[in-house]
């Protein structure tokens, strides 16, 4: 049986839960979201322009072979997608981003409503010092995810991001939630110069929840890959650069692409003919000089050897990079999707079902995750990248009013057991140009909560249906390459409405035209 933790010690992060009110775990996604397994890192293929600071001269000698054999040197040039899949059912109203009622963030609940989400009396963000809107959309003050963002950011990135919040149930710690949006980011258009799909976990949504049904494409099912030795391994140039340097090899791939295209001219016409085999000779020379030239130094995909991400001036230090593999994780699907190998991603923390009857944990834990989605965004700012950024939960939390009164406690609420009425999800965008525009006054809110902190189920269609949930998601990222009106064609028989009823579900305006350019 489940052996009972003692007292109400606050929990170190990759210390698994026991909590008395669950059975004992038995499938991958209960052991994940109580911590006895780690977190993972997915990775979607899609996106834009090179590492390199000039990759076009790379590609120069084969630029017209490329081209023709269609081979995506800079992905499909959307905007690069990282979702944070918090295994458990993590808070996210109220003691994280602010939920309103119908008029917005901002239009407040009752102190029994806060009291459930985890704030207490002297709290609540009635009172404006316990609200920041340093992130466009509105977060507690002392929010963990906050705290965390704030660490791992500039001021000036900050002042680039703008978001959304969610209101939307989703069911306790169940795989029947289907929250990851990966195929139909790939479905909105976005494709990878190395990879299509990739997924921490050996999942058919490559991330711990499940992908909606009607979007999976077997033929992108993700490849698992959760750390910097796995990037580094994505690209196999064969033995040809190990044994010439670099610029050899692509010129001995070269010479070999042009003698057979030659040799393929004075074939027999039955098979000259043929413009599948010719095409499949030709490229597969093609493709592999192109990663010869462009790869050949597998080190140049190493999160861990990027200065802008781990040393002096990165976004981690050596010792925590070295110590803590969520950084690991998270630096190398930010790698790959913001430098534009890759574009979308999912990452999986686990130990997010912390209703340990105490808040330090939770706290705790809030603030690792919030540290991990402040070094994407950083790390997209120095890319001078935009991103969007999602996270969501399987489920979430409630309080029953007692404090916390420990140092990481901080003075609120202990969180005493699951509730998937006060459940929300959100997105932050980062934008080079500046700080995204909202499309209204209150679009950083979509659908709203109940005064007394719990979902409006009829606040929108994502608020009782986590399926719409994903399609809304959706719909806001093709809003922010303005192709919102392209969603019918994409994702026929969707279940937001006509075009007018899908308006009021977008948050922010374009911040591109089609794609990135």
């Amino acid at each position: 049986m489940y052996i009972k933790r003692p007292g109400k010690r606050p929990l170190a992060n990759h210390e698994p839960l026991y909590l008395n009110d669950h059975a004992r775990p038995r499938t991958r996604r209960e052991f994940i979201a109580q911590g006895f397994r780690a977190g993972t890192a997915a990775i979607v293929g899609s996106s834009v322009l090179s590492l390199f600071a000039n990759p076009r001269a790379a590609w120069a000698d084969l630029s017209s072979e490329i081209e023709d054999c269609g081979i995506a040197v800079q992905g499909a040039g959307k905007i690069p997608f990282i979702c944070f899949d918090l295994a458990g059912g993590a808070s996210m109203a109220g003691s994280n981003v602010l939920v309103g009622k119908s008029g917005g963030q901002l239009d407040f609940l009752s102190t029994q409503g806060y009291n459930r989400q985890g704030l207490p009396g002297d709290m609540l963000p009635a009172n404006p010092s316990f609200i920041n809107t340093e992130l466009g959309l509105a977060f507690h003050s002392d929010s963990g995810f906050l705290r965390g963002i704030q660490q791992s950011t500039s001021a000036g990135t900050r002042a680039a991001i703008n978001g959304s919040v969610i209101a939307a149930r989703s069911e306790n710690d169940t795989g029947n939630n289907p929250h990851n949006p990966m195929y139909g980011i790939h479905r909105a258009g976005a494709d990878g110069e190395l990879l299509t799909l990739i997924g921490s976990q050996s999942s058919d949504s490559g991330g711990n929840s499940m992908t909606p049904m009607d979007l999976m494409n077997p033929e992108v099912r993700p490849t698992k890959v959760d750390r910097p030795s796995d990037v580094t391994g994505l690209v196999d140039t064969g033995n040809l650069v190990g044994l010439l340097d670099q610029s050899d090899a692509v010129a001995v791939m070269e010479s070999i692409y042009r003698i057979s295209n030659q040799k393929l001219g004075r074939l027999d016409t039955r098979v000259t003919r043929d413009e599948v085999i010719k095409d499949l000779v030709r490229c597969g020379y093609v493709k592999t000089a192109n990663l010869a030239q462009r790869y050949g130094d597998p080190s140049a995909l190493d999160p861990g050897a990027d200065p802008r991400i781990v040393g002096p001036g990165g976004i981690f230090t050596s010792a925590e990079f070295n110590s803590e593999r969520e950084f690991q994780k998270t630096a190398s699907v930010m790698k790959m999707v913001i430098s534009g190998y890759a574009g979308a991603g999912t990452i999986t923390m686990g130990g997010y079902d912390y209703h340990t009857g105490e808040r330090a944990t939770g706290e705790r834990r809030d603030l690792l995750a919030g540290r991990c989605m402040g070094a994407c965004l950083e790390y997209a700012a120095r890319m001078d990248m935009p991103l969007m950024l999602y996270v969501f939960s399987d489920g979430s939390v409630s309080s029953n009013g007692r404090i916390d009164d420990s140092i990481d406690g901080r003075g609120k609420g202990e969180w005493t057991s699951d509730n998937q009425q006060t459940a929300a999800s959100f997105y932050l965008v980062y934008n080079p140009n500046g700080r995204p525009d909202t499309v209204s006054a209150t679009s950083n809110q979509i659908g709203w909560m109940r005064e007394d902190g719990n979902v409006e189920t009829s606040s929108s269609p994502a608020a009782n249906n986590v399926n719409q949930l994903v399609q809304t998601v959706l719909l806001n990222y093709m809003a922010l390459h303005g192709e919102q009106g392209q969603f019918d064609t994409r994702f026929a028989g969707h279940g937001l409405g006509n075009s007018a009823s899908r308006d009021r579900l977008i948050g922010l305006a374009p911040i591109v035209n089609g794609t990135i350019s």
